[in-house]
């Protein structure tokens, strides 16, 4: 991160150990993917003014707590909108037999290709990642989070996300891939969905995707 007074925090939620990220700049906050657990993630950021809760995508396990952490801060819920009516459905039980916390409500706002979110001195551009999802995105950092991406279930370190899953497309996700490859500096730190973080340069050497 450019900024030394930025602060990145990560919490796992879900059975699924889905990773919920809360980028804070200035005083503001940005939580990305609130899976699970949003009242006790509310009580964890009372430090800081949550200005946006935003979705990578509308699978349960990303977006089960958005209910909850924005009634308890008064934040911003934002969605791709091709992905908003899946989240309308994650306290549902899923084709895969899950459920999680609560529906998504209506979004505050829809997200498209170039829209940019700003937090405090830091800025998160929107890229359209289909595949996972048909509304799946990745947020790259600018202004003080430049070098840090969200990049939700699209990739993971040596994968990416499944496409099995209804509304998948793995020539899609290719596509994005693809695009992520070409348009994303090799030195940016990915924060992914699940498990560890990488760089775009380790994945550019080592992803077959990416090949």
């Amino acid at each position: 991160m450019a900024e030394k007074d930025d602060e990145l925090r990560q919490f796992v939620v879900t059975p699924l150990q889905t990773n919920c990220y809360a980028y804070v700049s200035a005083g503001e906050c940005l939580v990305v993917d609130p899976g699970g657990s949003g009242a006790q993630l509310a009580t964890v950021l009372d430090d800081v003014r949550v200005r946006w809760v935003v979705a990578t995508h509308g699978h349960g396990d990303h977006v089960g707590g958005v209910a909850a952490l924005v009634r308890e801060t008064g934040a911003s819920y934002a969605i791709h909108a091709a992905d908003a009516e899946l989240a309308r459905h994650a306290g549902e039980t899923s084709e895969v037999g899950r459920s999680y916390d609560e529906n998504a409500p209506d979004p505050d706002r829809t997200l498209a290709e170039g829209d940019v979110l700003p937090v405090g001195t830091a800025t998160f551009t929107v890229m359209e990642t289909p595949g996972h999802t048909p509304g799946g995105i990745v947020l790259v950092g600018g202004g003080s989070a430049e070098g840090v991406a969200f990049v939700g279930d699209t990739l993971f370190p040596g994968s990416h996300g499944r496409t099995d899953l209804r509304g998948g497309d793995e020539a899609t996700i290719m596509a994005s891939l693809a695009r992520m490859a070409a348009e994303i500096a090799p030195d940016t730190m990915l924060l992914c969905g699940h498990g560890p973080a990488t760089s775009m340069g380790r994945e550019l050497a080592t992803n077959p995707f990416l090949r």
